[in-house]
């Protein structure tokens, strides 16, 4: 199979630089022309492709080689775009700049190579003239594999800073597709770990996006970006399957009890003696924001029929829920309204304590806890949570040392921490993962069906997670 969508890579020299804005306008700008634009970002970040979504009206996805490995990159890539008239690409951090003291893997450029798609550069113009030049030549430069095709200069300050800007790239050879003037319309507000997601901005959010694509309309040459984009290598490779994933993946040992004795449960099949779709029901709202595209993908290929709640709005789990995925997000700033959710917290504490299956990432896992920052939770760990003013994040190299409903002991799997919480653990739970590095430590909680980490992990590198969860849900 080969992949043509054409495509394109949004990066900078750094972060700051205006690669979120120029993205989100750009794939905003392409969907009002009635094209199908296909929204990915590169790393783990999970609040950018929120934005994407809202710009294109497609599920915005990651690129990461570090969670997922370079093999899949071009894989996940063309189920992504598949069917597309265009892929826009969103980097991370500076083009180079990857995962530390790894040389390029998980990076901007290494991605741009992996999908041989040229880039294009977003400068932060605001404070120079003809050095920008120099840095332009510099990044185009510094390895032959990477394409830099275009500069956007972003934030420039007026006609005569354009034109001084314009007469020094013309030295570099680099061709300038677009200039954009400072607009504080378009900027999203930001708080502790970054952007606020769009599902607690919505009306602002549309508003922004809507800033965004008409600031870029005015100012970037979208004729020439498309042409370039047409201009990618093709990449050959099946893509990414999540049935052919969880098809291929390992199976957990069946548990040896029978099904619980709840309503929800029945007896692990159907009336006319077909084996029964689970039900997972799968956290979403304002508080918990943060999940791949891919997860549910790969429940659903395991067989599961999956549900979204809000522990925001209701009141109990959806009917006959026989599992529970509660993933990232922003718990500690609707801490208040969540503890007041008294019915949805011993529901999810009944559900927990009768040995049903549930995966709970980072904002999952103080959601689990006794307490937030003093306010009731769900109490299903002997935890207290907190907040703290330093910020833990970083890759992770885990290897399970419990057997649990998502792996067995001895499972390594790549992951991100992202938090600026602490827990504090009390008795009658064993430790999820091992973590290496950046020192040796246990991490986590593993306690009946119960897996709770701060880690956050890309099933798609694993599928054998998803089709072990779906089968702990039919027979625990």
């Amino acid at each position: 199979m080969v992949t043509s969508v054409p495509r394109l890579v949004i990066a900078a020299p750094s972060s700051g630089s205006g690669k979120t804005t120029v993205a989100t306008g750009l794939m905003a700008a392409f969907a009002a022309r009635g094209l199908a634009v296909s929204p990915h970002k590169v790393g783990p970040d999970y609040i950018d492709p929120g934005y994407h979504t809202l710009a294109t009206g497609r599920a915005g996805r990651n690129l990461d080689a570090y969670l997922c490995g370079t093999e899949l990159i071009a894989p996940l890539f063309a189920h992504g775009a598949r069917g597309c008239d265009l892929a826009v690409v969103e980097g991370v951090m500076g083009l180079y700049d990857g995962a530390a003291g790894q040389g390029d893997l998980a990076s901007t450029a290494q991605v741009a190579k992996l999908l041989r798609a040229p880039v294009v550069l977003v400068v932060d113009a605001s404070s120079q003239s003809r050095s920008v030049a120099a840095l332009v030549h510099g990044f185009a430069s510094w390895d032959p594999g990477v394409r830099v095709a275009g500069v956007i200069l972003n934030k420039v300050g007026s006609d005569r800073h354009e034109e001084m800007l314009r007469e020094a790239l013309d030295e570099s050879g680099v061709p300038v597709l677009g200039v954009l003037r400072r607009a504080p319309q378009v900027d999203t507000p930001s708080r502790h770990l970054g952007l606020v997601p769009v599902a607690e901005r919505r009306a602002d959010a549309v508003d922004a996006v809507r800033a965004m694509a008409e600031q870029v309309r005015q100012g970037c040459d979208l004729d020439a970006l498309f042409a370039l984009a047409r201009g990618a290598g093709e990449v050959t490779g099946a893509a990414w399957d999540p049935a052919e994933a969880v098809a291929s993946a390992p199976s957990s040992p069946r548990a040896q009890d029978g099904p619980r004795d709840r309503a929800s449960a029945g007896a692990g099949k159907r009336g006319n003696g077909r084996r029964r779709s689970p039900r997972i029901a799968v956290a979403g709202g304002a508080a918990f924001t943060f999940s791949y595209a891919e997860h549910a993908e790969l429940l659903v290929a395991a067989g599961a029929d999956v549900v979204t709640f809000d522990p925001l709005r209701d009141e109990q789990l959806p009917e006959g829920t026989d599992g529970l995925v509660i993933g990232g997000g922003f718990p500690e700033v609707y801490a208040p309204e969540l503890s007041a959710n008294e019915p949805l917290r011993k529901a999810v504490a009944e559900l927990a304590f009768g040995g049903a299956p549930v995966a709970a990432e980072c904002a999952g896992l103080l959601y689990l806890s006794r307490e937030l920052d003093g306010q009731p939770m769900c109490g299903v760990l002997d935890v207290t949570a907190r907040m703290d003013e330093r910020l833990t994040l970083g890759y992770r190299d885990a290897v399970a040392v419990s057997d649990s409903v998502l792996a067995a002991a001895g499972t390594r799997m790549r992951g991100h921490e992202f938090h600026r919480t602490v827990v504090e653990p009390g008795a009658g739970a064993a430790p999820a993962w091992g973590v290496r590095a950046p020192r040796p430590r246990v991490e986590g909680f593993v306690q009946q069906g119960v897996h709770a980490s701060y880690l956050h992990t890309h099933w798609a590198s694993g599928p054998g997670v998803a089709r072990r969860f779906v089968e702990r849900c039919l027979t625990s």
